[in-house]
């Protein structure tokens, strides 16, 4: 019947969705608990240049707030 491609869908999602799911999970270990950011367009890459210069580390994963703000 119809039902018996369910398990071999369910397998094939899972498959499917494992890579994603991991390659999160590492970025956000690498990067001190937040996701890894990418810049495409020109006003992303000016943001992270911002929280950037704004951490104390000159890294833009590291956010200190209002701090460090001249």
């Amino acid at each position: 019947m119809w039902f018996e491609i369910l398990p071999r869908i369910a397998v094939m999602a899972a498959c499917l969705s494992i890579p994603g799911m991991a390659t999160a999970r590492i970025h956000r270990f690498t990067n001190g608990g937040k996701e890894e950011r990418v810049a495409r367009y020109s006003y992303q890459w000016n943001l992270i240049e911002r929280d950037r210069c704004i951490s104390a580390v000159n890294r833009y994963y590291v956010s200190n707030g209002l701090v460090n703000i001249d």
